[in-house]
């Protein structure tokens, strides 16, 4: 079976503070800043707080010192494919040791589409009626088969993909509750179809271990406003002023200096 490979614009992954993952770290990087967005840890998921109009790019190092194939969802959308995401699909494959960002929803061998924070009728899965799954990241990880032939190494320039069909896997169901809650909230984020950049990719071949992932890193988003609404950040209690016992008097009686 056949994947792509990315063999340009290899970017390293700032701080890893906010970074998840066993056999790969996962963080998300607000390319506008350049900054590491912070990850919050509530009711066994990880979320971050994308702001609106802001470009992102999903970035991943591998720990392992052996290839790795990442499958990588966006609001419930293969970024490579656009098919609905499904972990047998294709996804990024990762040299030993290697970090990549993906930028973009790729739109051929040479580009991709920006990924940036949008409103929910605005996101790439709800223009293309697929709105269900809005604010949530996946990245499913495969260990690879030890290849027969040293060909296949030979090839791999830097991370790619996979490609076949399978039913998504099923949301816990918090993210029904969620849903029922949201009329409380402010409008959902989704991820947008941003302006195209160049990326360039190649194939090579990669052989799972199996076919069920090893790992699965799941990182919810949306804006802060609702998060500090959900309670999943907690926003610092306001300082109070120290109240005076007689506020018209004034403490000082004496000669004030000079201006």
């Amino acid at each position: 079976m056949k994947r792509l490979i990315v063999a340009a614009l290899f970017a390293g992954v700032g701080s890893q503070a906010h970074a998840i993952g066993r056999l790969a770290d996962v963080s998300i990087i607000d390319r506008d800043t350049g900054c590491v967005i912070a990850t919050h840890y509530y009711r066994g998921e990880y979320w971050i707080a994308g702001r609106p109009g802001a470009r992102y790019a999903i970035a991943i190092r591998n720990h392992l010192g052996e290839r790795l194939l990442a499958v990588t969802a966006v609001d419930g959308v293969n970024v490579i494919s656009g098919d609905t995401a499904s972990w047998d699909q294709t996804g990024y494959v990762f040299a030993p040791r290697e970090n990549y960002q993906i930028t973009g929803w790729r739109k051929s061998n040479a580009e991709v589409a920006a990924f940036e924070f949008a409103a929910a009728p605005d996101s790439y899965a709800a223009r293309t009626g697929r709105g269900g799954n809005l604010g949530v990241i996946g990245v499913a990880l495969f260990r690879e088969r030890a290849p027969s032939p040293p060909q296949a190494e030979a090839q791999a320039v830097g991370p790619p993909w996979a490609g076949l069909n399978a039913p998504a896997p099923a949301a816990p169901a918090a993210a029904a509750m969620d849903r029922a809650a949201r009329s409380a909230l402010g409008e959902q984020l989704g991820t947008g179809h941003g302006e195209r950049e160049a990326s360039s990719v190649v194939q090579t071949d990669f052989e799972r271990l199996q076919s069920s992932p090893s790992e699965v890193i799941r990182l919810r988003y949306d804006s802060l406003e609702n998060l500090l609404a959900m309670g999943v950040i907690r926003q610092p209690l306001p300082v109070r002023p120290t109240p005076e016992p007689f506020p018209a008097s004034p403490l000082a009686r004496y000669v004030p200096d000079p201006p």
